[in-house]
């Protein structure tokens, strides 16, 4: 009997594809991009009769495989993106521990630029916030969703998974719980942990809430927590009500979260520590987003730059 590649299936996959589009607000050509990249992988292995499970796969087996691609005449280019890829996805299964190993992580790929995301603005962001009915029975909650997004740059699976008994509100601190259930407390400011009470103090306390969500924060009318597709759906309906024609997510809020203490001077470390970052080279990328608007202000302002 022929041996068959490694079974990733299809739910994975779904879940997979949620993630870039949630948790790193990929577009939907760079989520196909992406799917293709497993599939090319997987086709390879199966063209070499190699059979595995995940977490057997070893670096010199990707290796192998980008050996594939150079006798296929892919350039260093498209190597580089799919090496990406491989790499988002095996950094995305030690995250849900799929598996503890990640054989991509001492690849090396051609050096190219470092995709820089959408960011809004202290404006943009206001106008969203201050456009939120609060006469409507979920105002107070989509208001301070918004208010700990940005206000934490909280990824939007913390937001989902945030409980009251982590809040401490004397302290002016959360407790969060993030990648591999790594433990940070993240600061939160007077105002937004104002609004946050007025929701868990106010229309929070008229939902009947199911035994198992009791300690959850955010919550939807059927008394459980709210999933990563519904908060996606709130930030878009009020991108789009505010007219706003950015690419954004729950996720554009942590890089809007980042961006702005980096361009007001906060310590790149102290930022680090913040976001949950394992290492300060993925903090790194924010300053270039600043770099990138000093750059533009000169474009746009001064005599010298202009054409």
């Amino acid at each position: 009997m022929d041996q068959q590649p490694v079974n990733i299936s299809p739910n994975l996959i779904k879940h997979y594809v949620d993630y870039l589009r949630l948790e790193l607000s990929f577009s939907d050509n760079s989520v196909e991009a992406y799917c293709h990249d497993i599939h090319l992988f997987l086709q390879y292995l199966e063209s070499q009769n190699l059979s595995m499970e995940i977490g057997e796969i070893q670096q010199d087996t990707i290796e192998t495989f980008f050996g594939y691609l150079i006798d296929l005449n892919i350039g260093a280019t498209s190597q580089a993106r799919i090496l990406s890829g491989l790499k988002s996805f095996w950094r995305y299964l030690i995250q849900e521990r799929i598996t503890d190993t990640d054989p991509t992580v001492l690849v090396s790929s051609p050096t190219l630029g470092r995709h820089l995301p959408e960011v809004l603005s202290y404006e943009e962001i206001q106008k969203m916030i201050d456009s939120i009915d609060l006469s409507q029975p979920n105002g107070h909650r989509n208001k301070a969703i918004i208010e700990v997004l940005y206000g934490c740059g909280l990824r939007v699976s913390e937001l989902t998974n945030l409980q009251i008994s982590d809040i401490y509100k004397e302290d002016g601190f959360l407790r969060i719980f993030g990648k591999g259930s790594k433990e940070r407390l993240v600061p939160i400011g007077d105002s937004s942990l104002k609004i946050l009470f007025q929701y868990i103090d106010g229309a929070r306390l008229h939902i009947n809430v199911k035994p198992k969500f009791t300690d959850t924060v955010f919550l939807n009318s059927r008394g459980t927590s709210l999933t990563r597709q519904m908060v996606f759906l709130i930030v878009k309906d009020l991108a789009e009500r505010n007219g706003i024609t950015k690419t954004i997510s729950p996720h554009t809020f942590r890089h809007s979260f980042a961006t702005h203490l980096l361009e007001g001077g906060a310590n790149l470390l102290a930022v680090q520590q913040m976001l949950g970052h394992s290492s300060v080279s993925t903090t790194e990328i924010y300053t270039h987003i600043s770099d990138e608007l000093l750059r533009d202000t000169l474009t746009s302002y001064h005599p010298r730059f202009k054409k």
